[in-house]
């Protein structure tokens, strides 16, 4: 059975920053390319950053230089760095599993960005 369950979302002030995690079990992991998610209400869920199964990275413009993602395949963790967290960051953080027509997702992590 495929798990990713992810944690380490909270209330921070804006400026503040959070790490999120997201631990994986019944996938090979190290094949998979990685991801993180973001939803608020009303609106669709979009990509925030992406990780290669070689460890290729990409981001959403809107956290270029604030927010790093990166992959522990001997943990079989993702993670996601946040920095500078502002108050439009604020949403439930999804982490996504995917390897060609595979495809997985977490239950979301609620992160709140607010003074």
């Amino acid at each position: 059975q495929v798990q990713l369950v992810e944690s380490g979302g909270a209330a921070v002030q804006p400026g503040g920053s959070l790490r999120l995690s997201c631990a994986a079990s019944g996938i090979i992991f190290r094949f998979f390319n990685m991801g993180w998610y973001r939803q608020t209400p009303g609106k669709q869920r979009e990509l925030v950053a992406s990780i290669s199964s070689g460890s290729s990275k990409n981001y959403a413009d809107s956290v270029k230089g604030r927010f790093t993602i990166s992959r522990d395949n001997v943990k079989n963790t993702v993670y996601l760095q946040m920095n500078s967290l502002k108050s439009e960051d604020t949403a439930v953080y999804y982490c996504n599993a995917n390897l060609q027509l595979k495809e997985y997702w977490g239950q979301g992590t609620q992160v709140t960005v607010s003074s």
